[in-house]
């Protein structure tokens, strides 16, 4: 099967062959997929990057075939590019770039060209740790499914940023548990571990990126900073305990 790439700034990718069907994950611009199933206008997909599996609109476009497999430049913060018609495309971060032009002055998949408004190695560069890059989320809106900085969910804003930092995670919280090395005591957790929640059920359903000193950087309504302690987080807005702790994890 032949690998195609994404050439909008994101595709959704939903349950099932139609509108209404929740959306599960979104693809970025450069992330590759195959398709292995079709139905009407819609294509049932296999992502190259998480082998994630959902169904895309034909009819929209915003891909085309594309035969590098290899993980492409990962973008480190919003890159500005202009297309070939002279529109404008705000890349976010976790995107792909291939074909990059010295200086940082633009890039290229297959014959279409993209200029990089502010060139500057910076914008390809993660920031110094996960916790900075995770920082550049802050106040974001939760969005099911969510991948960008324009609405993102838990799980998909902890796969992004250890994407940025060559971490390659699944795209849901229970699966990503299940990758790094167990921190056994709360005490124990540093900046940049992975943790993960549970919330009425014993199954774990959340998850977010400790920050150090008692605070969790994480996506609930928003991205946002919360206290997190042994028994899990902490809402001062709800005055309670929204998550319980299962499990602490080092991906680094």
């Amino acid at each position: 099967m032949d690998p195609f790439i994404c050439t909008n700034i994101f595709i959704p990718l939903r349950s099932a062959p139609s509108h209404r069907s929740e959306m599960v994950s979104q693809l970025l611009f450069g992330e590759r997929f195959q398709i292995i199933d079709s139905a009407a206008s819609w294509l049932k997909i296999e992502t190259l990057f998480d082998l994630y599996t959902g169904w895309i609109d034909s009819l929209h476009r915003g891909y085309e075939a594309w035969d590098e497999v290899s993980t492409g430049i990962i973008t480190g913060n919003h890159l500005v590019c202009l297309k070939e018609d002279n529109t404008l495309l705000t890349l976010s971060p976790g995107s792909e770039i291939f074909g990059l032009s010295d200086g940082f002055s633009g890039f290229a998949i297959g014959d279409k060209k993209y200029t990089v408004r502010d060139p500057q190695a910076s914008l390809l560069t993660p920031h110094s740790s996960l916790t900075e890059t995770a920082l550049q989320f802050l106040n974001v809106p939760y969005l099911w499914g969510g991948r960008t900085s324009g609405g993102i969910d838990c799980s998909g804003l902890v796969q992004v940023v250890c994407k940025i930092h060559g971490i390659k995670i699944p795209r849901d919280a229970a699966r990503q548990a299940e990758l790094g090395t167990i921190v056994s005591f709360f005490t124990e957790a540093q900046p940049g571990d992975l943790i993960f929640f549970s919330g009425e059920t014993e199954n774990i359903s959340h998850t977010g990126i400790f920050l150090g000193q008692g605070k969790i950087i994480h996506a609930s309504g928003s991205v946002r900073i919360d206290r997190v302690d042994h028994q899990g987080i902490w809402r001062e807005d709800a005055g309670r305990y929204t998550h319980r702790l299962r499990i602490i994890k080092r991906v680094l």
